[in-house]
């Protein structure tokens, strides 16, 4: 993929912008700026697949620059973590990627003072997880939803309103409220910890740092398009800022439900600090510079629509699972025909079919590199991903096709495991399983050490599979760093799928 985006100059350029909101309350006496931090910290890839350059670690790397002002305030939604809320690019719940999150921040050297679980309502598998971090030495606050929100204004900043919650203790005049997803009640937390701040007499500040929608793009560019995509299921929609238009005459791009609320955020804003914040919009309370660093228009562009096709897939998989409704995927089909994009746009999607088609059974293509398509089918042994995989690195290494790169005697004993013991119905051997066979023979085998080492060059590469794949074939091609879409049909008609 072509590079358009330049990472290095975002870096300079976001951190010029947080340090400059941080400047204006500079000379104040415990001056603060909480920073309502949108998006993933770690592991960004919808950012990285449609500013191909975009570093999927760039914002945690930014706060690195901070850590000495900076410190964080994790938010979870009680709602969450009671309906078991799934982080779909990496297949685990909300509860377990804060923990995560947690754990990595800490290896960055931030610091994490506190986890807030929001909108709380005596749901119990959130007394659960308040229980584990705090016995685990987390600090843990509990913020209920707020009395009267969001019309009632002088309920909501008062003492019955933000008030009620618990106040956060804070040190650092950087305060980066962050979380697993959206709708973690990020907002409510900055806004609660500025009416306790103002009360107490110290000098705060609110901003907002969200990478989509890019607010100086198009309404209808790819990137943000593929924003709205990726946001289907939360039925977010671009639009023009009407606030930043008649402010100042330039047209920029918001997303409505912070258009929706502007009017009532700002006049929280003034009732807390008793002052005009002198935001005029929207776009005013951002600090997003990502606009500033595409430097190939026609590379995000195709990144963008390449990303939409993949949403539409799995969106429609989404669907067949049970697990989103059809509204989402009629989003995406009006977005598609926006753009003048089919499915077949991804560009592996048409020989996976065909290899499917061909062979009567499940099957992968994988587009290389080097632009070389590759495939692969299930076998009596391989899941299609297994064959897939094995067939690429095989090509990368210049490996001739018929080399069984995985000896009988490692293979035998793992289809007997399979089949008489553990007493599968279907033993074909996962990719996992295959991988960590091919590690083990790549201790006496040269070929399989080489083909060991090409998995690396899948990093990125786009793949398709002919039917919603297994849960861990999926994982461990995610862990490769391969980009995949499936044909929402399931392989069989057995109704228990994992």
């Amino acid at each position: 993929m072509k590079i358009g985006f330049d990472n290095a100059l975002y870096m300079k350029k976001q951190t010029e912008q947080i340090l400059k909101r941080i400047g204006q309350l500079n000379g104040q006496p415990d001056g603060r700026l909480y920073l309502e931090f949108g998006g993933k910290l770690f592991d960004d890839y919808h950012a990285s697949r449609v500013l191909p350059g975009f570093d999927v670690n760039g914002k945690i790397m930014l706060l690195e620059k901070l850590k000495d002002k900076a410190e964080i305030i994790l938010c979870i939604s009680a709602a969450d973590i009671e309906r078991n809320k799934i982080r779909d690019d990496l297949g685990i719940t909300y509860d377990m990627d804060a923990l995560r999150l947690i754990d990595n921040i800490r290896v960055m050297r931030l610091l994490i003072s506190s986890i807030v679980i929001t909108q709380y309502n005596d749901q119990p598998s959130a007394d659960m997880f308040k229980n584990k971090l705090e016995r685990r030495g987390e600090k843990v606050y509990i913020h209920k939803l707020t009395k009267g929100y969001p019309t009632n204004i002088d309920l909501v900043v008062s003492d019955e309103g933000y008030g009620a919650n618990p106040y956060i203790e804070t040190t650092r005049p950087l305060i980066v409220v962050t979380a697993p997803g959206p709708g973690s009640g990020k907002l409510a937390t900055c806004l609660s910890q500025l009416y306790h701040d103002y009360k107490k007499g110290f000098n705060a500040g609110y901003a907002k740092f969200e990478t989509f929608p890019i607010w100086n793009l198009p309404l209808n560019h790819p990137v943000n398009l593929a924003y709205e995509a990726a946001t289907a299921d939360l039925n977010d929609v671009n639009a023009l800022d009407p606030y930043h238009l008649e402010a100042y005459g330039e047209s920029s791009v918001n997303y409505n439900r912070d258009i929706l609320v502007f009017p009532i955020v700002r006049s929280i804003l003034t009732r807390l600090m008793g002052k005009d914040e002198g935001y005029r919009s929207p776009t005013d309370m951002g600090v997003n510079m990502a606009g500033y660093c595409i430097t190939d228009d026609a590379a995000v562009r195709e990144a963008a629509k390449q990303e939409i096709v993949r949403r539409y897939f799995r969106t429609w998989c989404l669907y067949k699972e049970g697990r989103l409704e059809m509204t989402a995927v009629e989003k995406l089909e009006i977005i598609m025909k926006q753009l003048g994009i089919a499915p077949e746009y991804g560009s592996a999607v048409t020989p996976a079919l065909l290899k499917s088609k061909q062979n009567k059974c499940p099957a992968m293509a994988l587009i290389l590199p080097d632009g070389n398509v590759m495939a692969g089918r299930t076998t009596g042994v391989l899941s299609a991903a297994s064959s897939l995989v094995l067939n690429c690195v095989k090509m990368l290494a210049g490996i001739p096709d018929e080399t069984h790169l995985i000896v009988p005697a490692i293979l035998e004993p793992m289809l007997m495991l399979k089949e008489k013991i553990l007493c599968k119905r279907t033993p074909l051997l996962s990719l996992e399983e295959v991988l960590n066979a091919l590690s083990i023979c790549a201790a006496t085998d040269p070929k399989a050490e080489k083909c060991l080492y090409m998995l690396r060059r899948l990093k990125g590469c786009d793949a398709h599979s002919s039917h919603i794949l297994t849960k861990t074939d999926e994982n461990a091609l995610r862990e490769l760093g391969i980009n995949v879409t499936c044909t929402p049909e399931f392989p069989s008609d057995d109704l228990y799928y994992t």
